[in-house]
């Protein structure tokens, strides 16, 4: 398993993906390389620094003199910034010298480069990133989670076929259940758009083809409270949904440790209840997750938060494992030509 790690993307680029790529390399033996991405002197400082050997055989350094700024315009810098270390990185996974990309840059800018550099799926019009959340359940993804902001509803039935497959192949769901996120449960809440796809979703799952339970609409609560696998929506409100998750769960967080802390008898509790908090904590952590995969492109890309700490990082790099491993992207092709719209085929492919 080699690895293509944008070492210059995200807020705390290039510290944080060294130290997540020093931590993967220690925990997972599978790792054969990964290619560290980016101006080569800063990032063999940065390896110097935290003490990631340059002469191991499982680290190789490939410079990218330009890096895409987060505020950048996505699609357009791509093309201007040929040498960024995104489109270099991109460039390992399109010639097979890796086996996954990872980045924790410019989102518009990776979703581009994979887009023009690895192509799409046969029979995928929008790829789009899935986005895992804890639920009372297991995970529930959020797909989309930012790639297609102006989706259309043939696009989510193609990331109802994909979420599941994901579901199925990776977290071993045998059937994974998909819901459409809406204001409201009832069939004809929700705007023209969600009513589309909602009465398109439906027509499809009547038909017996498709590899998921559609369970119909569903509201912000069900991420959490639902036995759901895969929510969909377009990816701006996925990308407003995601981010309100994340900065609640920091904020409840924060106020708790205050409160916890706001006298003796509390902290004492709080110290007795410590492996509990943890566990929530970790848990809740976006860290924890690490990154998303960008499904409907011909290779694995995984897109992880700007913010992320190396722990994002290092697990990040693990979902990018877990997605090839599992050959996830072979799977939605198969899935696509047998299930999808224009398939003729019900039957599922079988196995991992």
């Amino acid at each position: 398993m080699k690895v293509a790690l944008d070492a210059m993307g995200g807020d705390h680029a290039p510290a944080v993906n060294i130290g997540g790529a020093k931590e993967a390399l220690q925990l997972y033996p599978t790792i054969e390389k990964i290619f560290l991405v980016g101006d080569e002197e800063t990032i063999r400082a940065e390896c110097q620094k935290q003490g990631l050997s340059t002469t191991s055989p499982r680290v190789a350094i490939v410079h990218a003199p330009e890096v895409i700024g987060m505020a950048e315009p996505g699609a357009k810098t791509v093309r201007r910034k040929k040498q960024s270390s995104i489109n270099v990185a991109m460039d390992l996974v399109k010639a097979g010298e890796a086996d996954a990309f990872v980045s924790a840059g410019n989102t518009g800018a990776a979703v581009a480069s994979a887009t023009i550099k690895l192509r799409l799926i046969e029979g995928v019009d929008r790829a789009g990133i899935a986005s895992g959340l804890p639920n009372e359940h297991g995970i529930c993804h959020l797909l989309d989670a930012g790639a297609n902001p102006e989706a259309k509803p043939e696009h989510l039935l193609v990331y109802a076929i994909m979420g599941s497959a994901f579901a199925r192949h990776v977290l071993g769901v045998k059937h994974p259940k998909v819901g459409l996120m809406s204001n409201g449960e009832e069939d004809e809440k929700g705007t023209t758009f969600t009513k589309e796809t909602f009465a398109l979703l439906r027509e499809f799952a009547d038909t017996g083809k498709a590899p998921f339970d559609f369970v119909g609409n569903v509201e912000g609560h069900d991420l959490f409270e639902t036995q759901l696998d895969v929510v969909l929506c377009d990816g701006f409100t996925g990308n407003v949904v995601l981010k309100s998750c994340e900065a609640t769960a920091k904020a409840m967080f924060k106020w708790l440790k205050k409160e916890l802390t706001a006298n003796t008898v509390r902290m004492i509790g709080a110290k007795i209840a410590k492996g509990a908090f943890v566990a929530v904590k970790e848990r809740a952590s976006a860290e924890s997750y690490g990154g998303s995969p960008l499904l409907g492109v011909n290779g694995v890309v995984i897109i992880a938060h700007g913010g992320s700490t190396a722990v994002a990082v290092r697990n990040a790099i693990r979902v990018g494992m877990e997605t090839f491993e599992h050959r996830v992207n072979p799977h939605i092709e198969a899935t696509l030509k047998q299930v999808g719209p224009g398939g003729t085929d019900p039957a599922l492919p079988s196995g991992n």
